[in-house]
């Protein structure tokens, strides 16, 4: 037992802090606030340093309910990361709109939805899954509904709540199906039953498992709450929901698909691959009329889940470890978008985030536009900028699996998701100024100096990272296969 729980450190120094701040929280009321923030900061780098033991030594605690190997601690490290800067950009935001000021309860419920998307990377048995999953969506549910005086932030609470259960109910059912035909939860009894001869409630389960799956990535055709929600939520809580629980997400369906679902690989390659051509699609087509920002960001995240899960199709140590990059990339791009997004403020310090706003920003303020540019740039996927490496690394993985059309067919998906990037740096650039964003009196500098460390990354100088990151995404990938 005591083995087991070293094995979980991470999860149990999270927990621990949660508790303890929750009744920081509850006895020091608002003024605990700050207090509250920057503790939970410092609960996740130790559950990041509690990563470097037996959490990652590659055991299976509990009899195998989880996994503790290098695939989960990579995944860990991105989801800590991206909820600390989630957390951190939170006071600006709550003390700039009117009527809701940042309470105490905020940091807790992030910790709390770290907890469940560390559980989903690690899970090595369904119900574990399961369990992590609702952690991770309950508290979201709360989080993307925080402005309780906002009707869009309701809404959106309220959507991703009622879409949720749904996606829960058909996940469990699939789970269900899972359990009958192979006799266990666990990913290696199942892995074993995929082995052998097929049965059609086997292969019906499994769709039904990657339709629950497809919601929380925000693949097509599960899609439908993302824009909404990333509209109506806070931006700092649009910010988690598009980098930490995004990780989260995909690295469940890649332990599910490849470890407990492999021996399927060629029953679920069709599902991956209309989802991923699908995605990419569609968020590039959905993109282009969108006049909010946070809106276009959305659909941005459905379009670049596609473009990871050709990774995925690939079903290859190789293709697992460019999605794993992936998604490194593609976390340090969101998070720069939004925290420029959270920059865009009228005279009144209240949000704007109507894109003809940025018309002219340039002019106004060229190092903001100059961020928002990279960012847009290599979320497009456009060379020297950093986002160019890892969609190469998708489609080499897709052709070296033989699946030529699938990577060619994403690559034309790529060119015309770039015309709304594109659109946004034309605005900044060409168009007259607005005059609509305005520099606030206090600026923040943990802000600006995290655009600027985000930039540097996605920049030309990011490609220095590439060889450096390349045996952890491998190591990660490994344990997978």
């Amino acid at each position: 037992m005591g083995k087991d729980l070293l094995m979980i450190l991470p999860e149990l120094v999270l927990t621990v802090g949660a508790l303890v701040l929750m009744l920081v929280a509850a006895w020091g009321g608002q003024a605990a606030t700050k207090l509250v923030s920057w503790t939970a900061v410092a609960v996740l780098i130790g559950a990041g340093i509690a990563l470097s033991g037996p959490a990652s030594s590659g055991g299976q605690p509990f009899d195998g309910l989880l996994r503790t190997d290098a695939f989960a601690a990579y995944a860990k490290v991105l989801i800590y990361a991206a909820t600390a800067v989630s957390i951190i950009i939170a006071p600006g935001f709550f003390q700039r709109t009117s009527g809701d000021d940042l309470r105490p309860e905020y940091p807790v419920l992030m910790l709390l939805a770290a907890i469940g998307s560390g559980v989903m990377v690690s899970a090595g048995d369904m119900l574990a899954l399961y369990v992590g999953l609702e952690l991770q969506s309950l508290a979201s549910y709360v989080l993307a509904s925080f402005m309780r005086r906002d009707t869009r932030s309701a809404e959106a609470g309220l959507k991703y709540f009622v879409l949720g259960a749904l996606a829960s109910g058909i996940l469990l059912y699939g789970i269900s199906l899972v359990y009958g035909f192979s006799g266990s939860t666990g990913y290696d009894t199942i892995a074993a039953a995929f082995g052998g001869t097929k049965s059609t409630g086997l292969i019906v389960g499994l769709v039904f498992v990657f339709a629950g799956i497809a919601f929380k990535i925000a693949a097509v055709p599960f899609h439908m709450w993302t824009p909404d929600v990333y509209e109506g939520a806070p931006t700092p809580v649009t910010t988690f929901f598009a980098s930490a629980s995004k990780v989260a997400a995909i690295g469940m369906a890649l332990r599910v698909a490849l470890e407990a679902m492999g021996p399927a690989a060629i029953e679920w390659r069709q599902i991956v691959i209309f989802a991923s051509l699908a995605s990419i699609y569609f968020g590039a087509i959905g993109a282009i009329g969108q006049r909010n920002v946070k809106r276009l960001l959305a659909y941005s995240s459905i379009n670049n889940v596609g473009f990871a899960l050709i990774g995925l199709g690939a079903a290859t140590p190789e293709g697992t470890a460019a999605v794993l990059s992936y998604v490194t990339v593609y976390v340090v791009m969101t998070l720069g978008s939004f925290l420029v997004v959270l920059q865009m403020r009228g005279r009144d310090g209240q949000p704007i985030e109507s894109i003809a706003s940025l018309s002219g920003l340039s002019r106004t303020r060229p190092g903001l536009a100059a961020a928002m540019a990279i960012f847009m740039f290599s979320l497009a996927g456009i060379p020297p900028l950093l986002g160019f490496w890892p969609k190469l690394a998708v489609f080499q993985a897709a052709t070296d699996a033989g699946l030529l059309a699938f990577a060619v067919f994403g690559a034309i998906g790529s060119v015309v998701g770039a015309f709304y990037y594109l659109k946004i740096i034309k605005t900044m650039y060409f168009d007259a100024p607005a005059d609509e964003i305005v520099e606030a009196g206090t600026r923040s500098t943990v802000e600006y100096a995290l655009i600027a460390v985000m930039a540097l990354l996605v920049s030309p100088l990011g490609w220095l990272l590439i060889q450096p990151l390349a045996p952890f995404t491998n190591a990660a990938a490994g344990a997978l296969f």
